[in-house]
C-alpha cells in the first residue's frame, strides 16, 4: 500500500477501535444521573460494565473466524449495524433491566473493530510496516479512553444520559458509512475458509492449547489489566478517591485521569512505532515491561506516603504504566497472528477473548472489591503487572526469537504448529 492510503488505513481502523472504549468510559460521569434514575446503586451500575464486556467476550470468539470465511468488510459492517441500533435501545431504555439488555447487545457487536481490524493490519502489511501501522492503530485508538469521558462530562452539561447513547448511534453511523466507502476487503474468497463448527472447535482447541500461544496471550492480558482495573474503577476513584487541592473531583473532572493515563499509552504507541525496524521486539518487550516495574513501585510508594491522593501525582505512575503497556501489546499481538496466517481471523478472536474474559472478571468482581481504597487499587495493580512480567520471563526463558514482527511467515494449520 501506498503512504497515503496507509494512513487512511490507520484512521480508519483507529476509528473501528476506538467504539469500544466509547461504550464504556462515555456513560462514567453519567453513572450517579443514571443510578438515581433508574433506582441502581453503584455496584449494580458496574454491572453496565460487566455485562457489556461479557458478552464482548462471548461475542469475540466468532467475529474473527467469521471474517475469516465471509471476508472482513462484511463483518465489520454488520457489527457496526446492530452496534448502532443496539445504542438507539440503551438511548430509549426505562429502566435498569432493558438497559442491560441492550448494553449486552452493544458488547456482542463492538468487538468487530478492534478484533477483525488486527487482522486487516496483518492482512496487507508484514514486518516492520505492520508494527509501524499497528503502533499508529494504537495511538488512535488511545484517544478514545481519554476522550470519552471528557464527552460525556459535556453531553451531561447540556442534557441528561440518553443524550450519551444518541451521540453513540451517530458515532457507530459515521464509522458504518466510512467503513461502507473507504475499506476494501483484504481478504479474498480465494482465501476465505468454509464455516464449520467441528473445524472451528478444532482450530480452536489447537490454538488455545499452544502453550506459547497462552504464554503471550497471558502477557499482554495480565499487563494491561494493571491498566484496566484503574479504568474499570475510573467512577469510584475519580470521584470517591481523588482530591484537588483537598477538594473531591467532580464529573466534569475525569480529564484529570484520563488524559494522562491515555497520554502516556500514545507516545507509547509512538515510539513503538519509532522503534520498529530498530529495536529488536524482544527488547522493546522488555523496555515496556521495566516501564510498567518502575511505575507499579512508583504506585505503590506514594500510597504509602500520601494518605489521600491528589492529582497530578496520584495519576502520574499510571502514566509511565500506560506508556510500557503501549511497548509491549503490539509486539506480543503480532507474534500471536503470525502464529496462525492462515487462522489470523481466529487468533486474533481467541486473543481477545482470553483478555476479555480476564478484564470482566476485572470490572465485575476485582474492582467492586478494591475500588473503595487507593492502597487496594495500587497492590492489585500491581499484582497484575507482575503476573504479565512472569508469563513473559516463562516465553524468553523456552528460547523463542519473539516477537520480531516476520515477513509473512509460511501458512500452517494451527494443529501443525503445536
Amino acid at each position: 500500500m501506498t503512504a497515503p492510503s496507509t494512513r487512511r488505513l490507520a484512521l480508519l481502523l483507529g476509528g473501528l477501535a476506538m467504539f469500544g472504549p466509547f461504550s464504556i468510559d462515555t456513560i462514567f460521569p453519567a453513572f450517579p444521573q443514571m443510578g438515581a434514575q433508574l433506582g441502581a446503586d453503584k455496584l449494580a451500575m458496574q454491572q453496565t460494565i460487566s455485562v457489556y464486556l461479557i458478552a464482548y467476550a462471548l461475542m469475540s470468539v466468532v467475529h474473527g473466524p467469521l471474517s475469516d470465511a465471509i471476508g472482513r468488510r462484511r463483518v465489520i459492517l454488520g457489527g457496526l449495524a446492530v452496534f448502532t441500533l443496539a445504542s438507539v435501545g440503551c438511548a430509549l431504555a426505562p429502566d435498569l433491566t432493558t438497559l442491560l439488555a441492550f448494553r449486552a447487545l452493544q458488547g456482542l457487536s463492538a468487538g468487530v473493530g478492534l478484533i477483525v481490524g488486527r487482522a486487516v493490519i496483518r492482512d496487507v502489511l508484514h514486518g516492520d510496516d505492520a508494527q509501524r501501522l499497528m503502533s499508529q492503530v494504537s495511538m488512535i485508538f488511545g484517544i478514545a479512553p481519554a476522550i470519552a469521558p471528557i464527552i460525556g462530562g459535556w453531553i451531561l452539561g447540556w442534557s441528561r444520559w440518553p443524550a450519551i447513547f444518541w451521540f453513540l448511534v451517530m458515532f457507530s453511523a459515521a464509522l458504518l458509512a466510512a467503513t461502507y466507502f473507504m475499506l476494501p476487503e483484504t481478504h479474498p474468497p480465494a482465501s476465505q475458509l468454509k464455516v464449520s463448527p467441528k473445524r472451528l472447535l478444532r482450530d480452536y482447541a489447537a490454538i488455545f492449547i499452544n502453550p506459547r500461544f497462552q504464554r503471550l496471550a497471558a502477557a499482554g492480558a495480565f499487563n494491561f489489566a494493571a491498566l484496566f482495573l484503574y479504568i474499570a474503577s475510573a467512577p469510584a476513584f475519580v470521584l470517591d478517591l481523588l482530591r484537588r487541592d483537598g477538594q473531591r473531583l467532580g464529573e466534569g473532572d475525569f480529564a484529570w485521569f484520563f488524559v494522562p493515563t491515555i497520554g502516556g499509552m500514545m507516545l507509547g504507541a509512538f515510539m513503538s512505532g519509532r522503534a520498529a525496524g530498530r529495536i529488536s521486539g524482544a527488547r522493546l518487550v522488555g523496555i515496556g515491561f521495566i516501564c510498567c516495574g518502575a511505575a507499579a513501585v512508583a504506585n505503590l510508594a506514594y500510597n504509602l506516603v500520601v494518605p489521600v491522593p491528589e492529582v497530578p501525582w496520584a495519576v502520574l505512575p499510571m502514566t509511565l504504566n500506560a506508556f510500557g503497556i503501549a511497548l509491549v501489546f503490539p509486539i506480543l499481538t503480532l507474534a500471536i497472528l503470525d502464529m496462525y496466517p492462515r487462522q489470523r481471523g481466529s487468533a486474533s478472536s481467541l486473543q481477545a477473548f482470553t483478555g476479555l474474559v480476564l478484564h470482566s472478571l476485572v470490572a465485575g468482581v476485582i474492582s467492586p472489591w478494591l475500588s473503595f481504597d487507593a492502597m487496594h487499587l495500587a497492590i492489585g495493580a500491581s499484582l497484575f503487572t507482575l503476573l504479565g512480567w512472569g508469563f513473559w520471563r516463562w516465553e524468553l526463558g523456552k528460547g523463542h526469537e519473539v516477537p520480531e514482527c516476520p515477513d509473512e511467515p509460511a501458512a500452517l494449520e494451527p494443529t501443525e504448529r503445536l
